[in-house]
């Protein structure tokens, strides 16, 4: 098998294992959130992190994979920006409105790009740029639903859209710069953003739920479903950093609105949540965009690879990871969770 194949067999994985972990985490979240009235989504988040680095830890004794130190500055750096970050986006949830909140999550990707373009010189095309317009639409028209404005919320929202597109390009950056693995990298930042979490997460969560993390009534049924959260979160974590990796900050960003669809559609087949046709009509733009990113983006990729065997030097990198890619076609896919439930039901897991 050629090194291309197997790099397309690893995307595809890599892209699977996050929709499938990430809908599947939005699931148990929501049943412990909103039927079991856990709320503390920041300090929960803390322990998913915990118990990511744990299972790291375990599969580095095992010797599943290499422990590769590098600059501890920067992975302490990226690790305590990645925490802000989450406490940022539960933060946007909690004083602003759940439209308001959706059209931040939005905003993120023309935020990858502009940062890219500006500190990276990373070129993307008109049919790019096209294609992310039209996902951006359809995932609006799907999900926003009121913009109450307010000038604390939309500082919050500011920043933590500034975070996380700053934290998702350097997950990007450092593992290409220092070549190290996903897993490396995922390894020796956990400690910072658990740590982190863990020293807002109670205050953040009380500030937000009016209720404390530690007076809670851990009942078997609230335990159990923060265990299976946490054991899923390692997955979620683990693709999120694979993706990203083996993609772009960008791509990664697309692939997330497939969980908005998903998630949306799953609760109306089996939690018979309200449907209407403006979702419907959003997802489907939403679907187009995402088929025509990848498409654009699979076209990209075979011009660059063969501009590059004609002309070695000097070759500008362009946005050119899609979502799925083969010779003849390309599949599509993209994130988000929609908040249905309380206004707690944010959580960098919920849109890893």
């Amino acid at each position: 098998m050629s090194e291309n194949n197997k790099f397309q067999l690893g995307t595809i994985g890599a892209l699977s294992l996050s929709v499938v972990s990430s809908v599947s985490i939005v699931i148990c979240n929501k049943a412990l959130i909103s039927s079991l009235g856990f709320t503390f989504a920041t300090t929960l988040t803390s322990w998913h992190l915990l118990v990511t680095f744990c299972s790291l830890h375990v599969a580095l004794w095992m010797k599943l994979f290499e422990h590769k130190p590098f600059d501890a500055r920067a992975v302490m750096g990226f690790g305590i920006l990645n925490g802000i970050s989450i406490g940022l986006l539960n933060l946007s949830l909690g004083f602003n409105s759940v439209g308001f909140y959706q059209m931040t999550k939005l905003a993120i990707i023309p935020c990858t790009v502009l940062l890219e373009t500006l500190f990276f010189r990373k070129k993307f095309s008109r049919n790019i740029q096209l294609s992310l317009a039209i996902l951006l639409l359809g995932v609006g028209i799907a999900t926003v639903t009121d913009l109450q404005l307010n000038l604390l919320g939309s500082i919050l929202s500011l920043l933590a859209v500034v975070t996380t597109c700053v934290a998702q390009i350097m997950t990007n950056t450092i593992q290409k710069k220092f070549k190290v693995s996903s897993t490396q990298l995922l390894y020796q930042s956990c400690p910072y953003q658990a740590i982190t979490l863990f020293i807002i997460g109670p205050f953040l969560d009380a500030l937000l739920t009016n209720q404390n993390v530690f007076a809670f009534k851990y009942t078997p049924q609230v335990l159990f479903f923060i265990v299976l959260s946490c054991l899923i979160s390692v997955s979620v974590n683990f693709s999120t950093f694979l993706v990203i990796g083996k993609t772009s900050p960008v791509t990664y960003q697309v692939l997330g609105h497939l969980k908005t669809c998903l998630v949306l559609a799953f609760g109306y087949v089996l939690l018979h949540d309200p449907f209407s046709w403006r979702n419907i009509l959003g997802i489907l733009i939403a679907v187009v965009g995402m088929v025509v990113y990848s498409y654009y983006c699979t076209v990209e990729s075979q011009q660059q690879k063969a501009s590059e065997v004609s002309q070695l030097p000097q070759v500008k990198e362009s946005e050119s990871d899609p979502l799925i890619s083969v010779d003849n076609g390309s599949g599509i896919l993209s994130d988000g969770i929609v908040a249905k439930a309380p206004a707690w039901n944010s959580n960098k897991d919920l849109h890893a």
